[in-house]
């Protein structure tokens, strides 16, 4: 399914060492994306190659900007097929992985993923804003991570609320963000986090892409995250 060569290529100055073992588990996941993207949306991209590229590649350049040790407890907010979660778990099993989404049927995907590769990891049915607000949850993790879900600032209501001080949250965006950034600065202020990096690197020749670290310096003020309502009609600012 998956273009071996071409994934090679494109991880060969990553820091993650990807074994036969892992690339099987990664290249099962993919036969499943597209097998399960015919019964509903869970992706536009479906050939092999871009998939190797656009999705695995893209996802696996997470390691190269934050040091994710064993046991390291990393929530995946608005997780969809499970980018980048499911392919960070699927490589590095040693992490523990919670994927939260608001769609059933995607964490459906995730769970029957991970039984056929023989990988674990938590499946939390929620909306952000609401598992946020849960002392279950609310700064109770390593890393939170999201790819392309929103835009900066609503991000990180949702996403920074879940990280603990000292932690990072990593937002996975496309290299032309930088007015969102600039927008986002004071609601990551007020969340309590701080910008720490913002790093532009090239997937594939003239394919930029960006992530960006936040790390948690405070403790997130308790009215937030705010319903998702306030969110999107009253960013912060």
């Amino acid at each position: 399914m998956l273009n071996k060569e071409l994934f090679y290529n494109t991880i060969k100055d990553y820091k993650i060492n990807i074994d036969d073992e892992a690339y099987s588990r990664l290249d099962r996941y993919a036969e499943i994306l597209v097998e399960t993207n015919k019964q509903f949306n869970l992706t536009a991209i479906t050939e092999p190659d871009d998939i190797t590229v656009k999705h695995f590649a893209d996802c696996l350049a997470i390691f190269n900007y934050a040091d994710f040790q064993s046991g390291a407890k990393i929530i995946d907010v608005g997780t969809g097929a499970g980018f980048p979660g499911l392919v960070m778990l699927l490589c590095r099993p040693d992490l523990n992985v919670t994927f939260l989404d608001g769609t059933g049927k995607k964490l459906v995907f995730i769970e029957k993923v991970m039984e056929s590769v023989g990988v674990t990891g938590n499946i939390l049915h929620r909306r952000a804003e609401d598992a946020g607000q849960d002392i279950n949850f609310r700064e109770q993790f390593d890393f939170a991570t999201a790819r392309a879900v929103a835009n900066l600032s609503a991000l990180s209501e949702y996403c920074l609320p879940f990280v603990k001080e000292g932690g990072l949250f990593i937002s996975m965006k496309s290299a032309s963000s930088d007015n969102e950034i600039t927008d986002a600065q004071n609601a990551i202020k007020t969340l309590g986090g701080e910008m720490l990096d913002n790093k532009m690197f090239d997937l594939v020749e003239n394919t930029p892409r960006r992530i960006i670290l936040i790390k948690k310096i405070s403790q997130t003020p308790s009215k937030y995250p705010r319903a998702s309502s306030k969110i999107s009609k009253n960013p912060l600012k």
